[in-house]
């Protein structure tokens, strides 16, 4: 299990809060170009990741690259192709009469499938909302759901906490995400695709990766 978070000169911590809550993996993220000093931990496995624009996520070189919800989420989807996408709910366009305006479609999901795009769902966009954007918020999560689902689309469950305090407990993840819609092996699986994302990203810069599924071997 892994949780993403934002730190803000404040990650021991968030890796104490990580401890007790039981993760085993933090990814740390920080905003394209920002200078940070190497963490250490014994009992926690640190990531790093980074925030980038539309415009910078093609340039951003790291374990994982994070690209918000914007008006050039079409490009995202079919040319910037980052790691993940996030906030895509949180979209000022109001909904339709009979379906939510939720930020995805069936266009946008064969693009994310095709390209190994995850869609997140932060738990950071619900804490903040007030009752009724909340409301909103989540039936739009609900459907995202849904088309992540029909579609085949990955998806994380994390935090994206800039205060330690706003990271939960891996089970109460799962749970939030079984509320959601999601099936319980869906919801186990958001708090691990992005390690395995990680992983694969990570694998890549060796030098017997060609290319996923072909390694050289001696």
């Amino acid at each position: 299990m892994i949780d993403i978070v934002f730190p803000k000169n404040n990650e021991k911590e968030f890796l104490k809060i990580a401890e007790k809550l039981g993760y085993k993996n933090l990814c740390f993220v920080y905003p394209y170009k920002t200078k940070i000093k190497k963490i250490e931990s014994k009992k926690i496995n640190i990531f790093y990741g980074v925030l980038a624009k539309p415009n910078e996520s093609q340039k951003a070189k790291s374990s994982l690259v994070i690209v918000k919800s914007s008006d050039k989420d079409r490009d995202v989807f079919e040319r910037v192709k980052p790691d993940i996408i996030f906030g895509l709910e949180a979209s000022k366009r109001k909904d339709f009469m009979h379906h939510r305006n939720s930020g995805l479609n069936q266009i946008l999901c064969k693009l994310a499938t095709k390209n190994k795009i995850i869609v997140a769902f932060p738990l950071k966009l619900l804490l903040g909302a007030e009752k009724m954007l909340r409301a909103q918020f989540i039936g739009r999560i609900k459907q995202n759901i849904k088309l992540c689902r029909k579609y085949k689309v990955k998806t994380i469950i994390a935090s994206f906490g800039e205060d330690p305090y706003e990271m939960r407990a891996p089970s109460d993840l799962i749970s939030l995400g079984i509320s959601f819609g999601m099936h319980p092996k869906e919801a186990k699986e958001a708090l691990q695709n992005t390690l395995d994302k990680i992983n694969l990203n990570i694998k890549k810069k060796g030098k017997d990766y060609i290319a996923e599924g072909i390694e050289l071997v001696s």
